[in-house]
Order: structure tokens, then sequence, then C-alpha cells
């Protein structure tokens, strides 16, 4: 009897810790949708591209790569 109680305090842990971390995600979307809905927040990131932000990283990334080759 006293297995069974131990393997039972165990998963209500396990079944714990998966609830919070779930609630944990859940509050960052929300959080970051809240950010994002922000009018300042949106004129910010208005001109904010993926292709820029590679375009301007490739010289860094070249200067790193032949650094790293000598």
């Amino acid at each position: 009897m006293q297995a069974m109680r131990a393997f039972d305090d165990h998963d209500s842990a396990e079944a714990r810790d998966t609830i919070l971390m779930f609630g944990g995600m859940a509050l960052m979307l929300l959080g970051a949708g809240l950010v994002l809905t922000s009018p300042g927040v949106r004129k910010y990131l208005g001109g904010f591209s993926i292709s820029k932000l590679f375009q301007d990283a490739a010289p860094d990334l070249e200067r790193y790569l032949r650094l790293k080759a000598m």
C-alpha cells in the first residue's frame, strides 16, 4: 500500500508540473499578443522584415566565418 501512495504522489507532482508549464506558456502567448496589439509597438515593428535582417547580418557572418577559419 505504501508503494502505491508514493506512485500517486509522483504522478500528481508530474501532472502539476505539466499544468504549470502549459499555464506559463499560455500566459507568455497572451502577453505577447497584448504587447503586439499596442499601437506604439506596431508602429515600431512596422519596418521590420526578416529578409532585411538577414541582409544586414550577412557581412558579419562572413567575417566571423573567415576569422574562425584562421
